[in-house]
């Protein structure tokens, strides 16, 4: 993953402006305004000119108010702000200075399209032309034509990206699976997502009653002393009427997924997990043959949404992750009694800056979550989850289970699946590498985040999935996606 700090400060700022602004009532009066606060000129600070550099903040200003940066809007939740992506160029082969502006001109021999053409110095691969087949790159002898792969469309793991005649990258909303990896591998930042901070701070200032809910994934990500209870505090100083723990959310599905899997395994049937909606969406547009595969218990974001509304049926729900798709899942998958509205960790951070709240470290109190819960943030964290939780009911059944990690190993587990080749009886889809903490929006790395991780999971009560579920009412709602 591409990271740099000027993209990522930029980012935050912007989503701070619009926050501090919304708190105040006065967004709609000086939205205009934070363009020139963050651009005061009179000197660019990274693109030709400041008055690209402010349209930029403009376009980034929109999708923190949840809008497309133009005009046009697809509804998806992933966008390109075509004023930042400008500068990669348009044709992926390039003739580099290695060129001998040989005799033979193998590359322009290669090329069928006529595409290629003799210069004074070194042969000219014309981009309007070139069908980027690669025979020329191929062709040459000196290995003097290179290709250059754009970072967006390189990342994307299932070809939704592309780029029209002016170099402007384009998302295609009926392949992208929202899963973000292109946000942070754009090193001109010229991906984001839309936002629902305006929103929330509206839900917060109406005086309803809004809940946290907070992803199994966040444990780790700000250090070993910023506990659950951590956020709880914070989020109840910033307004909120209470605060959640989602790996609960895992234990729920944990359970009525062992169900599932327990009545599919005594019928031969393959299922895959719902529990990552970049996957989900991975087998609904890319493997709609399998769509039935897909395991009917929801999402431990979900999960909890439904309890919390079932005790509470004026509830707003907000859930805090590492994940885009999440925003997806509220977006696109429309599944009833869902979360209201997602924010990333850098959204909710800037909602907290706002209101001048920090996350301060507190005793790791007050678990509502098994050990099984916590880890389904991790790759294979849901198999073990099911497996537990079979084992506690006495299922009698010992499945074996394909544990997809990352994006790759999704399609392959899937093309297996579709071709009645996997040898595997389910499938734990996680569209991040190393599972949740490896999400776009993570505050740290997984590798980094681990060892925290680690040792606040440790410290839960060390209850099984099921003893920890009888202290909640799972009769007074549906764990079923529909």
């Amino acid at each position: 993953m591409y990271a740099d700090g000027n993209v990522i400060k930029i980012k935050h700022e912007v989503l701070y402006e619009v926050a501090k602004l919304a708190f105040d009532g006065e967004l709609e009066e000086k939205r205009d305004h934070i363009a020139m606060k963050l651009i005061p000129g009179p000197t660019p600070q990274f693109r030709c000119c400041i008055y690209k550099e402010r349209e930029i903040i403009r376009q980034r200003v929109r999708l923190a108010e949840g809008k497309a940066p133009g005009t046009e809007d697809d509804g998806n939740v992933l966008q390109v702000i075509s004023s930042a992506c400008e500068d990669c160029p348009i044709s992926s082969y390039t003739v580099t200075e290695n060129c001998q502006n040989c005799i033979g001109k193998a590359c322009i021999n290669a090329c069928k399209f006529g595409a290629i053409a003799p210069g004074h110095y070194r042969s000219h691969i014309d981009a309007s032309k070139c069908k980027e087949c690669g025979k020329c790159a191929q062709a040459c002898p000196y290995n003097a034509i290179a290709h250059l792969k754009r970072p967006c469309k390189f990342s994307c793991p299932v070809d939704a990206i592309t780029y029209n005649e002016y170099g402007i990258s384009v998302i295609d909303k009926e392949k992208c699976i929202r899963c973000g990896k292109c946000i942070h591998s754009c090193p001109f930042g010229a991906i984001g997502s839309k936002t629902f901070i305006v929103d929330v701070i509206e839900a917060l200032k109406s005086g309803k009653r809004v809940y946290a809910m907070a992803a199994p994934a966040t444990e780790g990500q700000f250090g070993e002393d910023i506990t659950m209870a951590s956020w709880k505090n914070a989020m109840l100083k910033l307004g909120f009427e209470d605060f959640y723990d989602v790996g609960l959310g895992g234990d729920m599905t944990a359970a009525y997924e062992a169900e599932e899997w327990t009545e599919a395994y005594a019928q031969g049937k393959k299922k895959v997990t719902s529990c990552c909606p970049a996957f989900v969406n991975m087998v609904r547009l890319h493997y709609p043959q399998l769509a039935d595969c897909v395991s009917t218990t929801v999402s431990p974001m979900c999960a909890v949404s439904r309890l919390i509304k079932a005790r509470d049926p004026e509830a707003v729900t907000v859930f805090i992750g590492p994940c885009i798709a999440k925003k997806s899942e509220v977006v696109d998958q429309k599944i009833p009694g869902n979360a209201d509205y997602v924010l990333t960790y850098s959204e909710i951070r800037a909602i907290m800056r706002a209101k001048d709240i920090q996350l301060e470290p507190s005793p790791n109190e007050g678990q509502i979550a098994s050990t099984y819960g916590k880890r389904f943030a991790n790759s294979g964290g849901v198999t073990a989850a099911v497996l537990q939780s079979m084992k506690e009911a006495d299922a009698g059944a010992e499945p074996k289970v394909c544990r997809a990690n990352g994006a790759a190993e999704c399609k392959k587990a899937l093309l297996l699946l579709r071709a009645a080749r996997l040898p595997e009886d389910f499938v734990e889809g996680m569209a991040c590498e190393g599972g949740c903490v490896g999400g776009p929006s993570a505050f740290k790395d997984a590798v980094s985040a681990k060892k925290n991780r680690d040792a606040l999971i440790a410290q839960a009560d060390g209850r099984g999935i099921h003893e920890n579920l009888d202290r909640y009412e799972m009769d007074r709602f549906s764990m079923h996606r529909e």
